[in-house]
């Protein structure tokens, strides 16, 4: 099984979308470890949306909390502390398409964040997108995914912005899957569209 981990440099920079398409590309099995808020209308419900294949199979979360904030909060809202034992990563024998939430540093609890989550053999998918401060916002994740020895590659997010991605490829030497153009709305068919024009580069 190879998995996937696909993390973003902030929030709302488009990785639903594009664990839509990696998943998509791979006929992978999809799973989004923590929901925060938006329960009618989660991200694994979107995902699931998007995708036409049919061997991709979608795995329950282990914690559903009511609040969108980041998971240590929302939890303590709930009244419960996450317990990172309790975050199994789903058996299967196809690829697995994991989402964070938010960016590596999200806290789960008072000790452990969303990097605790990954594991050394996942390939880590960053989700950058353009805005004052992403590049150093991209630079800090992408270093210390490195520095923790993991395999790192780069999906950009909206509008292209040359200087800002130059300057990312340059100093990340990271390898570039592609860009998510700023669509202006995302069905089952455009997801195939870009799931066809990345997958070779998965």
């Amino acid at each position: 099984m190879k998995t996937y981990f696909i993390t973003g440099i902030s929030t709302e920079v488009g990785k639903t979308v594009a664990s839509a398409i990696v998943t998509e590309a791979l006929q992978a099995d999809y799973w989004k470890p923590i929901q925060a808020g938006d329960l009618d209308h989660s991200d694994t419900h979107k995902v699931e949306s998007l995708v036409s294949n049919e061997k991709s199979q979608f795995h329950p979360n282990s914690y559903v909390l009511n609040t969108p904030m980041s998971p240590h909060a929302a939890a303590e809202i709930d009244g419960i502390t996450i317990d990172l034992k309790k975050i199994k990563v789903p058996k299967t024998k196809n690829y697995l398409v994991i989402e964070g939430a938010g960016g590596l540093l999200v806290p789960l609890n008072d000790k452990e964040t969303i990097l605790d989550i990954i594991q050394p053999d996942f390939k880590v998918i960053v989700v950058s997108r353009h805005y004052l401060g992403s590049i150093n916002h991209t630079l800090l994740t992408v270093n210390l995914l490195k520095e923790k020895g993991f395999s790192v590659s780069i999906i950009f997010s909206g509008n292209e912005h040359k200087t800002t991605e130059s300057i990312i490829k340059k100093m990340t030497n990271a390898p570039i899957i592609g860009r998510i153009e700023e669509e202006p709305y995302f069905d089952q068919n455009v997801i195939k569209e870009y799931a066809d024009r990345f997958r070779e580069k998965l």
